[in-house]
């Protein structure tokens, strides 16, 4: 039994992940994601069901759509297989605890957002207006301690993020100002310190990367929620260690 769990969860972040870039690539075009089939972003045919197995009909149909044989993107079998081994990451991480759902609930929300961030350079309102009261209802049935630090990380995550906004003069836009204000909620003040330093830091040495191979040129625009999501993620689950071990090397 406790060897199928993490399957069990592995397989069920697949099936989430798929529903994640339907979200992710709908709602910010304002189209119904809740009983409408998936279609080909190409021709617009929508799907069979052999079609709509996560990962497998992508390796399948050698990531070409079988109506139109024009390529789909690989972010799409990419974004369900990451769900399912952070599902999975967090069932072996905290068992069958309450701290399980807000897991869970953050990387569904991190998944959303990293294919909107992608695709649209959005971080669209209703997704997190969506799991904000989610992560309050979680903080407050297992909260951190001492209590009052979901509610310092969200003032903190707004203020901080604010400055940054005025003092760039737009290099970071609301919607990343809204993300850190409700991911302090579930990371508290030095968490939330932690994960933006971690986001800035990935999404600078990336960036200079890109520029220095030219992938992109200099001031040219790029979505800074992968950075955001993968400093988020490393925080959430290893924040505490990493912040002991700062803490014993200074």
């Amino acid at each position: 039994m406790h060897t199928l769990m993490p399957v069990f969860f592995f397989l069920l972040g697949l099936t989430f992940g798929s529903f994640f870039n339907v979200v992710g690539l709908r709602l910010p075009k304002n189209e119904p994601f809740g009983n409408e089939r998936s279609y080909c972003p190409a021709c617009k045919k929508q799907l069979a069901a052999v079609e709509l197995i996560p990962v497998f009909s992508y390796i399948v149909q050698k990531g070409k759509c079988r109506n139109c044989q024009k390529s789909i993107s690989f972010m799409y079998p990419a974004i369900e297989l990451l769900t399912g081994i952070l599902f999975m990451h967090s069932y072996i991480y905290f068992g069958l605890e309450w701290e399980l759902i807000t897991a869970l609930l953050l990387m569904s929300m991190l998944m959303i957002l990293l294919v909107t961030d992608i695709l649209y350079m959005l971080i669209p309102n209703k997704v997190l207006l969506f799991f904000l009261p989610l992560f309050v209802i979680m903080r407050m049935i297992h909260p951190l301690e001492p209590w009052w630090y979901s509610l310092a990380g969200a003032a903190l995550g707004f203020g901080l993020l604010f400055i940054v906004i005025l003092l760039s003069k737009g290099g970071m836009g609301g919607g990343d100002l809204k993300l850190f204000a409700v991911l302090g909620v579930l990371l508290g003040p030095w968490g939330l310190l932690l994960s933006f330093f971690l986001s800035c830091l990935f999404g600078a040495v990336i960036g200079m990367g890109l520029i220095i191979f030219k992938v992109i040129q200099r001031r040219e625009p790029i979505p800074f929620g992968p950075y955001i999501v993968t400093g988020t993620i490393i925080t959430y689950f290893y924040g505490e260690n990493i912040i002991q071990w700062y803490v014993t090397f200074l």
